[in-house]
C-alpha cells in the first residue's frame, strides 16, 4: 500500500520537434512541503484586528494590514467581511457578548445599571483601542443588540420610562467608548512619561496645578482657589462619580420623558 507521506517518484515529458524528453523528479521529502495554512475564518479576522489595534492603535488596522498579518490577500478577507463598518461591528459586537447581563431587579436596578457600565470600561480597557469601533456605529448584531435589550430590561424594571431607557442605552455606551477612547489616547501619547509607558499622572497633575496658581485670580477665581479639587480621584474615581451621575440623573429626568 503506498505511503501517503512519502509519494512514489513522478514523470514530466517535454515534446520539442521530434525530440521527447523524459524527466523523473525526485521524491517529495516531508520536510520540503510547505505547511497547510491556517483556514481564514471571520473568527481568526477579528481576532487579527483586535490585536494589531491593541499592539498599535485603531488606525493601524485596514483591510490591507489585516490581510498582511493574516498572510493572505485583501479580497480572501473580503469573502468573510465586507469592509471596515462591518469589521468595527465585528469588534463591538465580540466586545458586547462578553458582557454578563442580570437579571433585571427593581430594587437593585440602579446599581446593576452601574455594574454594566463598569464591565464595558474593563473590556474596553482589555482591549485597547477597541473602544474607537464602537464610535459612530448603531449596533446591528446579535451581542450588541443583546447588550442594548439587558439595558432597556434593567432601566424599566426599574421604572424608568421605555423612552429614557431606550436614550439612556445611546447614552451610557456613548461616555464608556469615549472614556476607553481617551484612555487608549492617553497610552500613546508621552506625556511626562516616555512612549509606551502608563502615564505619571501625579506629575500631569503637579504642573496643572502649578499653572492653575500662576493665573490671575480676578480673571480665574475659582480655577486658582478650587486646583486641588480639580486634579482629585483617579480614573476609577471619577468614573464612579460619572456613573453615579448618569444613573441618578436618568431617574430623575424619567418623567419628563413617559
Amino acid at each position: 500500500m503506498p505511503d501517503p507521506t512519502n509519494p512514489p517518484e513522478r514523470e514530466r515529458t517535454w515534446q520539442a520537434g521530434p525530440v521527447r524528453v523524459r524527466v523523473t523528479l525526485p521524491k517529495a521529502r516531508r520536510g520540503d512541503r510547505p505547511e497547510p495554512k491556517e483556514r481564514l475564518t471571520t473568527e481568526r479576522i477579528v481576532d487579527t484586528a483586535m490585536a494589531l489595534m491593541a499592539e498599535k492603535g485603531y488606525d493601524a488596522v485596514s483591510m490591507r494590514s489585516l490581510a498582511k498579518a493574516l498572510d493572505t490577500g485583501p479580497a480572501s478577507l473580503y469573502q468573510h467581511v465586507a469592509n471596515r463598518d462591518e469589521l468595527d461591528q465585528l469588534v463591538i459586537d465580540r466586545i458586547a457578548r462578553r458582557l454578563e447581563i442580570p437579571e433585571p431587579d427593581p430594587d437593585r436596578w440602579d446599581e446593576q445599571l452601574k455594574d454594566v457600565l463598569r464591565q464595558m470600561r474593563d473590556l474596553f480597557r482589555d482591549h485597547p483601542g477597541s473602544a474607537r469601533a464602537a464610535m459612530a456605529q448603531i449596533p446591528t448584531m446579535e451581542g450588541t443588540m443583546r447588550a442594548a435589550e439587558g439595558i432597556m430590561a434593567i432601566c424599566v424594571a426599574g421604572g424608568i420610562s421605555p423612552q429614557a431607557a431606550a436614550w439612556m442605552c445611546d447614552l451610557a455606551s456613548l461616555y464608556v467608548s469615549a472614556v476607553g477612547y481617551e484612555e487608549a489616547l492617553w497610552a500613546q501619547r508621552q506625556n511626562s512619561t516616555p512612549a509606551g509607558e502608563e502615564p505619571d499622572h501625579e506629575a500631569i497633575d503637579a504642573e496643572m496645578v502649578a499653572l492653575w496658581n500662576q493665573l490671575p485670580p480676578e480673571l480665574f477665581p475659582l480655577l486658582t482657589r478650587y486646583s486641588p479639587e480639580l486634579t482629585a480621584g483617579d480614573g476609577h474615581d471619577r468614573f464612579e462619580f460619572a456613573a453615579d451621575v448618569l444613573v441618578a440623573g436618568l431617574a430623575a429626568v424619567s418623567e419628563k420623558y413617559r
